[in-house]
């Protein structure tokens, strides 16, 4: 962990990342891990969730068990590639609520253009987990932050698959009380601004455009 920034070593986690970063990975598969891989980073950052003891009964007998306490916890996707994650993310937590910010990457400027914003409400009554597969530049996620602070947040992580030390560097700057979650820190962008290693666009192969 570096400051606000947990990597999440799981071999299981470095194994299926290591099938996605295969330029020969079909998009089904790509699809499948990616929501595979959403769910073991989950519980990483959901460690902390608040809970409340519930009495109950057992077969055998009553006892105090723990059950997640406050408000359902919102999951915002960073659209569109933010989905692959969402999606697997609910399997594990159906009862989330769930808001989209629909931001594309100017490929001139590299700067997040909004075209989309759909939040739940009382958002500064939850837990908020952003996703998006890349944290590159940060741009975006730091736009997507930005306007979900607007909307209300408070308590805010962001969960993605890669991150980049400029993204990483970027979101600390703007966002220090956010707490990111990835499965790698890879080495540098490259003069398009894509990570690297990486695993090239994460929508693209995803939903298989390119």
């Amino acid at each position: 962990m570096v400051d606000h920034l947990t990597i999440v070593k799981h071999p299981l986690v470095q194994h299926k990342l290591t099938l996605m970063r295969k330029v020969s990975t079909p998009t089904a598969l790509f699809r499948q891990l990616l929501r595979e891989i959403s769910q073991l980073l989950a519980y990483e950052i959901t460690r902390n969730l608040e809970t409340k003891n519930l009495k109950i009964e057992t077969p055998l007998v009553e006892m105090d068990s723990p059950e997640l306490a406050g408000r359902k916890l919102a999951l915002i996707s960073i659209l569109r590639a933010g989905n692959g994650l969402l999606d697997g993310m609910l399997e594990l937590i159906p009862s989330a609520r769930v808001g989209f910010v629909g931001l594309y990457r100017d490929e001139k400027t590299l700067q997040p253009v909004q075209y989309y914003f759909k939040v739940p409400d009382l958002l500064e009554e939850r837990m908020v987990i952003a996703v998006d597969p890349m944290l590159a530049t940060g741009n975006s996620s730091v736009a997507a932050i930005n306007l979900l602070k607007e909307a209300g947040a408070k308590n805010i992580s962001f969960l993605c698959l890669l991150a980049a030390p400029e993204g990483v560097e970027n979101m600390r700057k703007a966002h220090p009380d956010v707490k990111i979650v990835t499965a790698a820190l890879d080495s540098h962008l490259n003069e398009n601004g894509y990570i690297v290693p990486g695993l090239g666009d994460a929508g693209d192969r995803m939903f298989g455009t390119k």
